[in-house]
């Protein structure tokens, strides 16, 4: 992602809180952020429906009681903002709009001598919905509403069980976005 895609998100939904991270990761975990060459990027969406409830996702890989939110990549020359709305239906069956750019996150995930460059950017988005039906079931094994504090606490405790460097990672975003959600007035 460059500035030049950055810039115009930035204008339309507000300066993101920025987060550096690094951290070493496994070789499954290498794999898992280097399976597609050309991507270094993934949307991270915080949807709330009317009741404040947020969307979590699980994929078939996840271990036991792992929840997260739904997200994905941009393809190369997708309209940012559609691509995000794209992915947030993908994975939830929810049609989305995007509200607020929460966070920008710079990641180094390092394995061995090798150093993976990642971004992650979270938005906020709403929806109307409030039906989860995933499109995407080969990657998607199953959605479900939870709440900010569910994310913030027990769920955010069973990622740090794990030990998995890219769940604390994860982590690092949930509680990035969970501040700057605070922040902001009638969340």
């Amino acid at each position: 992602m460059t500035d030049e895609v950055l810039a115009p998100l930035r204008a339309a939904y507000g300066d993101p809180a920025e987060l550096e991270w690094s951290g070493e990761i496994t070789g499954r975990e290498h794999a898992l952020a280097t399976y597609n060459p050309d991507r270094r990027h993934d949307v991270t969406l915080f949807i709330l429906d009317p009741a404040g409830r947020i969307a979590l996702i699980r994929k078939p890989h996840f271990a036991a009681g792992i929840w997260r939110p739904p997200g994905g990549g941009i393809k190369r020359g997708e309209n940012f903002a559609l691509g995000a709305e794209r992915e947030a239906f993908e994975e939830t069956g929810l049609g989305v709009r995007l509200e607020r750019y929460l966070v920008a996150t710079h990641a180094a995930f390092v394995f061995g001598a090798s150093t993976v460059q990642w971004q992650t950017h979270v938005f906020l988005a709403g929806t109307a919905d409030t039906v989860l039906a995933p499109r995407d079931t080969d990657e998607i094994a199953g959605a479900r509403w939870g709440t900010l504090a569910e994310l913030g606490g027990p769920l955010r405790a069973r990622l740090l069980e794990t030990g998995h460097a890219l769940w604390r990672y994860r982590v690092a975003l949930h509680d990035a976005a969970l501040e700057a959600l605070r922040e902001q007035p009638g969340v």
